[in-house]
Protein backbone atom coordinates (compact mmCIF):
# COMPACT_ATOMS: atom_id res chain seq x y z
CA UNK A 1 0.00 0.00 0.00
CA UNK A 2 2.47 2.14 0.59
CA UNK A 3 4.11 2.12 -3.08
CA UNK A 4 0.54 3.12 -3.95
CA UNK A 5 1.20 6.08 -1.65
CA UNK A 6 4.41 6.95 -2.96
CA UNK A 7 3.33 7.01 -6.87
CA UNK A 8 1.40 10.11 -5.71
CA UNK A 9 2.11 13.43 -4.10
CA UNK A 10 0.55 14.00 -1.03
CA UNK A 11 1.66 16.36 1.21
CA UNK A 12 -0.46 15.61 4.20
CA UNK A 13 -2.37 12.14 4.91
CA UNK A 14 -4.66 11.21 7.31
CA UNK A 15 -5.14 7.82 8.61
CA UNK A 16 -8.00 6.21 11.10
CA UNK A 17 -8.55 3.46 12.76
CA UNK A 18 -8.65 1.58 15.76
CA UNK A 19 -6.72 2.72 19.25
CA UNK A 20 -5.08 -0.48 18.32
CA UNK A 21 -3.79 -0.11 14.85
CA UNK A 22 -2.80 3.55 15.61
CA UNK A 23 -0.99 3.27 18.54
CA UNK A 24 0.91 0.51 16.49
CA UNK A 25 2.05 3.60 14.29
CA UNK A 26 2.97 0.93 11.73
CA UNK A 27 0.77 3.19 9.12
CA UNK A 28 2.95 6.51 9.54
CA UNK A 29 6.40 4.70 9.70
CA UNK A 30 5.63 3.20 6.82
CA UNK A 31 4.45 5.94 4.64
CA UNK A 32 7.71 7.81 6.29
CA UNK A 33 9.88 5.42 4.85
CA UNK A 34 9.33 5.80 1.56
CA UNK A 35 8.10 9.25 1.61
CA UNK A 36 9.71 11.51 4.58
CA UNK A 37 8.59 14.83 3.57
CA UNK A 38 5.28 13.89 3.74
CA UNK A 39 2.93 14.54 6.75
CA UNK A 40 0.79 11.90 8.27
CA UNK A 41 -1.43 12.42 11.10
CA UNK A 42 -3.08 9.30 12.56
CA UNK A 43 -6.42 9.41 14.50
CA UNK A 44 -8.15 6.55 16.18
CA UNK A 45 -11.66 6.41 15.60
CA UNK A 46 -13.03 3.41 18.06
CA UNK A 47 -16.52 4.14 17.86
CA UNK A 48 -16.69 3.45 13.82
CA UNK A 49 -16.21 -0.27 14.07
CA UNK A 50 -18.80 -0.72 16.72
CA UNK A 51 -21.34 1.36 15.31
CA UNK A 52 -21.01 -0.19 11.58
CA UNK A 53 -21.64 -3.92 13.91
CA UNK A 54 -24.66 -2.86 15.19
CA UNK A 55 -26.27 -1.66 12.13
CA UNK A 56 -25.71 2.11 12.62
CA UNK A 57 -24.66 3.18 9.16
CA UNK A 58 -26.37 5.28 6.70
CA UNK A 59 -28.41 6.94 9.08
CA UNK A 60 -28.46 10.29 11.78
CA UNK A 61 -26.01 8.56 14.53
CA UNK A 62 -23.39 7.44 12.01
CA UNK A 63 -23.41 10.92 9.96
CA UNK A 64 -23.04 12.62 13.48
CA UNK A 65 -20.32 10.15 15.17
CA UNK A 66 -18.19 10.11 11.26
CA UNK A 67 -18.35 14.29 10.99
CA UNK A 68 -17.08 14.21 14.97
CA UNK A 69 -14.18 12.74 14.32
CA UNK A 70 -13.01 13.74 11.01
CA UNK A 71 -13.71 17.65 11.85
CA UNK A 72 -10.52 16.31 14.13
CA UNK A 73 -8.29 20.02 13.24
CA UNK A 74 -5.26 17.38 12.80
CA UNK A 75 -6.87 16.26 9.65
CA UNK A 76 -7.42 19.63 8.45
CA UNK A 77 -5.39 20.03 4.88
CA UNK A 78 -5.06 16.24 4.34
CA UNK A 79 -5.16 15.10 0.41
CA UNK A 80 -5.84 11.53 1.15
CA UNK A 81 -7.02 9.71 4.17
CA UNK A 82 -6.43 5.98 4.77
CA UNK A 83 -9.19 3.72 6.35
CA UNK A 84 -6.80 1.63 8.30
CA UNK A 85 -9.66 -1.13 9.48
CA UNK A 86 -11.46 -3.88 7.25
CA UNK A 87 -14.54 -2.32 8.77
CA UNK A 88 -14.45 1.21 7.04
CA UNK A 89 -14.80 0.48 3.43
CA UNK A 90 -18.82 0.17 4.69
CA UNK A 91 -19.15 3.81 5.23
CA UNK A 92 -16.01 4.84 2.67
CA UNK A 93 -18.81 7.00 0.98
CA UNK A 94 -20.08 8.62 3.67
CA UNK A 95 -16.23 9.81 4.24
CA UNK A 96 -15.74 10.67 0.97
CA UNK A 97 -18.84 12.77 1.11
CA UNK A 98 -17.68 14.48 4.53
CA UNK A 99 -15.13 15.41 2.67
CA UNK A 100 -17.09 16.79 -0.79
CA UNK A 101 -15.02 13.92 -2.30
CA UNK A 102 -11.96 16.19 -2.76
CA UNK A 103 -10.19 14.13 -0.44
CA UNK A 104 -8.76 10.68 -1.72
CA UNK A 105 -10.39 8.24 0.70
CA UNK A 106 -8.16 5.28 0.18
CA UNK A 107 -9.59 1.50 1.45
CA UNK A 108 -5.73 -0.01 2.65
CA UNK A 109 -7.81 -3.12 2.95
CA UNK A 110 -8.62 -3.35 -1.41
CA UNK A 111 -5.12 -2.03 -2.11
CA UNK A 112 -3.47 -4.89 -0.15
CA UNK A 113 -6.13 -7.87 -1.85
CA UNK A 114 -4.44 -6.50 -5.46
CA UNK A 115 -1.15 -6.99 -4.26
CA UNK A 116 -1.55 -9.72 -2.88
CA UNK A 117 -3.79 -10.97 -6.02
CA UNK A 118 -0.69 -9.83 -7.93
CA UNK A 119 1.76 -11.75 -6.39
CA UNK A 120 -0.38 -14.90 -6.50
CA UNK A 121 -1.03 -14.66 -10.09
CA UNK A 122 2.88 -14.10 -10.47
CA UNK A 123 3.52 -16.93 -8.97
CA UNK A 124 0.90 -19.28 -10.39
CA UNK A 125 -1.10 -20.14 -7.22
CA UNK A 126 -4.07 -18.05 -7.58
CA UNK A 127 -6.99 -20.65 -7.39
CA UNK A 128 -10.07 -18.91 -9.15
CA UNK A 129 -11.76 -21.76 -10.21
CA UNK A 130 -14.35 -21.22 -7.59
CA UNK A 131 -14.20 -24.64 -6.35
CA UNK A 132 -12.49 -23.71 -3.25
CA UNK A 133 -15.20 -21.29 -0.92
CA UNK A 134 -13.68 -18.14 0.85
CA UNK A 135 -12.70 -17.88 4.25
CA UNK A 136 -12.67 -14.49 6.26
CA UNK A 137 -10.20 -14.82 9.20
CA UNK A 138 -11.23 -11.73 11.47
CA UNK A 139 -9.71 -10.48 15.26
CA UNK A 140 -13.63 -10.54 16.69
CA UNK A 141 -16.72 -11.73 15.97
CA UNK A 142 -20.21 -10.17 16.79
CA UNK A 143 -23.39 -11.30 14.87
CA UNK A 144 -24.06 -8.37 13.42
CA UNK A 145 -20.70 -8.29 11.88
CA UNK A 146 -21.50 -11.15 9.93
CA UNK A 147 -24.71 -10.25 8.95
CA UNK A 148 -23.22 -6.74 7.48
CA UNK A 149 -20.36 -9.26 6.04
CA UNK A 150 -23.17 -11.06 4.50
CA UNK A 151 -24.76 -7.91 3.19
CA UNK A 152 -21.65 -6.82 2.05
CA UNK A 153 -20.45 -9.91 -0.02
CA UNK A 154 -23.82 -10.60 -0.93
CA UNK A 155 -23.90 -14.10 0.60
CA UNK A 156 -22.76 -16.95 2.93
CA UNK A 157 -19.63 -16.35 4.00
CA UNK A 158 -17.62 -18.60 6.43
CA UNK A 159 -16.00 -16.24 8.80
CA UNK A 160 -13.05 -17.72 11.57
CA UNK A 161 -12.01 -16.03 14.95
CA UNK A 162 -8.46 -15.25 14.40
CA UNK A 163 -6.15 -13.64 17.33
CA UNK A 164 -3.90 -11.21 14.78
CA UNK A 165 -2.15 -9.55 17.27
CA UNK A 166 0.10 -11.88 18.50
Amino acid sequence: MVDYLSTRSYKKIGVIGTKRTISSGTYEKKIKEKSPSTTVVSLATPLLVPMIEEGFIFDDISNAIIRTYLSNESLGGIQALILGCTHYPIIKNQISKFFNFNVDVVDSARIVAMILREALEKNNLLNDSGIVADQFFISDYTTYFEKIARMFFEGEINLNKADIWN
